[in-house]
């Protein structure tokens, strides 16, 4: 059925004012008029006449702010968006997944320019519930100078956009600027004394000859790793018991160190004369990150120190079958310093307290290359409007872990590792067509628009360094294989997995009357996977008085599951009862992933109804939107379940080879999960935004109140009893683990050659069960902070600017168990817990 729809679309960041001296540009300065291109495939469309609620955030709005990774600049903006601090979560450290709606990152549509973005190689094992198992883009990479506005579609756009726009689309438009230079130098710290962060920006524009701009962005930033840690309550019992060389803390909770983050984007185009023009545009980064581990007790660590639970230590006999007589050695007796030194003399002996007398925390990071281009040409036929182009992407990550060993190598284990690489590699052509076509009775011209996509999604796990994955020669001794806390990739692990499919689409929209405007859209994919699917959309907008307009939208959607949940092998170290365990993620098609009960995935559906309205008052601007969203089929990493005995014995040999060949036997894992399609889910929220300006102290001054409400209830899925009464710690998190409640209002305040703002953030409470641990549940409290900066030009070009965020130093609801594993607070805040950000900026615009 059609829905009528809401009103003038626009819910806009707080509206931007130029220095004194600079005229303003626009996409500083969003209103009614401001042209979009996401959502609709109308030319010069305008926010405020979208059937769905379209957020504009402009590029001067981006750069008032201390913040220097895009990801937590958008949070900032748009309250319906969530990302958030990854300490001790494998590779989501490398990069972070970010949630739109209360979605998973892989469920919300990424566009540059109007054209899809690539995903990120990194699947987010640990990803906080909502992110579980997820693989999306990396907003990360894009340089905020680069930025002209960014465009935030919420409402379900999988009949226009296909695959993954279930939550919203976001459009992420670069400068066009063909002339002129701005450079920003930034220097940050936390008021705890670490993080410090570096940053130096430059955007520089080019005239192509009369016709053509080439706009080039540069960034390079490094930041130092914080930590919120207190002493593990284990590691402070063996200081206090003598032991000297216990780290103090032992491990360590805070964000990662960033060792190097360079980002180059360049944006280009050339107009051919007639309506016709070519444009090219890409980027090139590299990151490294460096992160913590789980502490290793040199006392109860299995695998390495020992295999009772800390009765007797873990010796290994360096020549079996000689006649050696190792000795046993108890812990925590009288005379175990005598016997530890008896198998230090004894080169026939060997036990790791030798090597690590305090245990050890294993230090975890990656490097990061990513890099994608996209050429094409547009312009118009007549009445005939086309733009046909051609993108390739591609993110490599290479994960490198020290401090560690591989036990199962005795002595001979080297410390530092490369486990392997994933790399994730796209390319998409494109035909997008449009034509007007007039029609008797309706207020504008009917606007055909149809096209054609053909996709190539490619996933490739490349095996680590031998030591990484080798079953040494001390694994019948009991100790553990692979690279502590992130085994490699085995060559039976690695591989190339790719998937293709074409799409085409058919988008009808136009004013019907002067007051209403009604929208449909239909797209059909077939993917060589699993087939073809088929989903449409209708939208409708009424323009009910000269102040009020309502839209609506209802939409089916889908989301493809991703050639690496498919076949991506890994290992995870996380609590399991209160102990720390590996666990490892499978295939679902593979021999071991099918004992276990994996099948082949399909993709998730999802049904969308928005409702919304806007009231213009001249000066007040509000706008309200309800959203829901109804999802079968979501991808979920399963539960961990043992391979039990009984599976063992009835397995043939060539079974008990393919699953030896990943580990399943030949490792310390305690369980193994997969992806599965295990959840149905109701996620339902309400977007409110409001703007008003002001004229104070003779500037310019706006005020802006934005809100979220956003729950989501689980309809279908795996209940584990016995560990909460309410469900698994995932499917909590899944309904828990994001604020249901998220706003801020924010003022801007313009005046001669000063600029102030501020900006006052509310995040809900949520559910955060530390260490993805649901023994260990943490209902955090609401958190509120306050952020501002003030601004001052130097001179026409030169601006210097000093800055707060969570100026009043706010910190998360304490860690209840902070002593078990050493965090201070619940680490999955919405707002961080780094505390209080001071900054200083200078910029210069020529």
């Amino acid at each position: 059925m059609l829905a009528l729809s809401v009103a003038s679309a626009l819910i806009v960041a707080a509206p931007q004012f130029a220095f004194a001296q600079a005229a303003p540009a626009a996409a500083d300065e969003p209103s009614a008029e401001v042209i979009i291109v996401t959502g609709t495939r109308r030319v010069s469309r305008s926010a405020a006449d979208t059937p769905a609620p379209v957020d504009i955030i402009g590029g001067a709005e981006i750069a008032k702010q201390g913040e220097s990774d895009t990801s937590n600049l958008i949070r900032n903006l748009v309250p319906s968006f969530n990302v958030n601090t990854q300490a001790i979560n494998d590779a989501s450290s490398i990069v972070r997944p970010v949630n739109l709606r209360g979605l998973a990152p892989d469920q919300t549509f990424v566009l540059v320019n109007g054209k899809r973005r690539h995903r990120a190689a990194v699947i987010n094992f640990l990803g906080g519930g909502v992110s579980d198992g997820a693989q999306g883009p990396d907003i990360s990479s894009i340089p905020s100078i680069a930025l002209k506005q960014v465009e935030v579609l919420r409402d379900g756009a999988a009949a226009q956009y296909g695959s993954d726009a279930i939550a919203g689309v976001m459009n992420f438009i670069l400068r066009t600027d063909s002339s002129g230079a701005e450079v920003e130098a930034k220097y940050g710290q936390f008021y705890e004394g670490d993080g410090t962060t570096y940053q130096v920006a430059g955007n520089f524009g080019l005239g192509l000859g009369e016709n053509g701009f080439a706009n080039v962005s540069l960034e390079y930033r490094q930041s130092g790793a914080t930590s919120r840690s207190v002493q593990r309550g284990d590691a402070a019992a063996l200081a206090a018991a003598g032991n000297t060389a216990i780290p103090n803390p032992a491990q360590i909770w805070g964000q990662p160190e960033l060792k190097s983050d360079y980002k180059a984007f360049v944006n280009a185009g050339f107009d051919l004369g007639n309506g016709r023009s070519i444009y090219a545009f890409g980027n090139y980064g590299t990151r490294e990150t460096d992160g913590g581990f789980y502490y290793r007790n040199p006392n109860t660590r299995g695998g390495v120190f020992s295999n009772d639970g800390g009765v007797t230590r873990l010796v290994a006999d360096t020549t079996p079958g000689t006649g050696t007589t190792c000795p046993v050695i108890t812990i925590s007796t009288a005379n175990e310093a005598a016997l530890i030194a008896q198998v230090k003399a004894d080169p026939t002996c060997f036990a790791f307290i030798e090597k690590f007398p305090g245990g050890f925390t294993p230090r975890f990071g990656g490097e990061l290359v990513d890099y994608a281009g996209a050429v094409g040409t547009k312009g118009n036929v007549g009445k005939l409007n086309y733009d046909v182009s051609f993108s390739a992407g591609r993110n490599d990550v290479t994960f490198h872990i020290n401090n560690t060993i591989n036990a199962s190598l005795g002595p001979n284990s080297p410390t530092e590792f490369t486990p392997g690489q994933q790399i994730q590699t796209e390319k998409n052509f494109n035909i997008d067509l449009s034509y007007a076509v007039p029609v008797k009775g309706f207020a504008s011209d009917l606007n055909i628009a149809g096209g054609f996509e053909w996709r190539n999604e490619e996933f490739e796990l490349i095996a680590g360094d031998a030591a990484s994955y080798t079953v040494g020669p001390f694994v019948n001794q009991g100790f553990s294989i692979g690279s502590n806390g992130f085994n490699g990739f085995r060559p039976s692990d690695a591989g190339v997995w790719d998937r293709t499919n074409t799409a085409f689409y058919v988008d009808l929209e136009a004013d019907v009357t002067e007051k209403l405007v009604l929208g449909a859209a239909v797209r059909t994919e077939d993917f060589d996977t699993f087939g073809q699917t088929t989903n449409y959309k209708l939208s409708g907008l009424l323009r009910a008085t000269d102040v009020l307009t309502l839209r609506s939208t209802y939409s089916t959607g889908f989301r493809a599951p991703t050639p690496g949940q498919a076949n991506v092998v890994n290992t995870t170290t996380s609590l399991i009862g209160g102990v720390l365990a590996n666990t490892g993620t499978v295939s679902p098609t593979s021999v071991l992933g099918q004992l276990l009960g994996g099948k082949e995935l399909k993709p998730e559906e999802s049904k969308n109804f928005s409702l919304g309205g806007a009231l213009d008052l001249g000066g007040l601007k509000v706008t309200v939107d309800y959203f829901n969203i109804k999802m079968e089929d979501r991808i979920r990493l399963r539960s961990g379940v043992p391979l039990t005995p009984a599976q063992i014995a009835a397995l043939t040999p060539a079974q008990l080879a393919a699953v030896n060949a990943i580990g399943g036997l030949t490792s310390d894992f305690t369980n193994f999960k997969y992806f599965v399609n295990g959840v149905d889910s109701t996620t339902q929220g309400v977007d409110f935004v409001a703007s008003y300006p002001l004229d104070l102290f003779g500037g310019k001054t706006s005020l802006n109140l934005v809100a979220n409400w956003t729950e989501t209830d689980i309809t279908r899925g795996e209940r584990l009893a016995g560990i909460e009464a309410d469900g698994s710690a995932g499917l909590l998190q899944l309904e828990q683990g994001l604020p249901k409640y998220r706003g801020n209002i924010s003022i801007n305040h313009y005046q001669n050659k000063w600029s102030v703002s501020a900006r006052l953030n509310y995040y809900g409470e949520y559910y955060d069960p530390h260490a993805d641990d649901p023994t260990l549940p943490i209902y955090a409290d609401a958190q509120v902070t306050f952020d501002t900066e003030v601004g001052y030009d130097l001179t026409d070009k030169l601006k210097i600017s000093v800055g707060a965020d969570n100026l009043f130093d706010s910190y998360p609801t304490s860690n209840p168990y902070a002593t078990i594993l050493g965090a201070k607070y619940s680490v999955s805040a919405p707002a961080g817990f780094g505390g209080g950000f001071y900054y200083l900026k200078l910029s210069y615009k020529h």
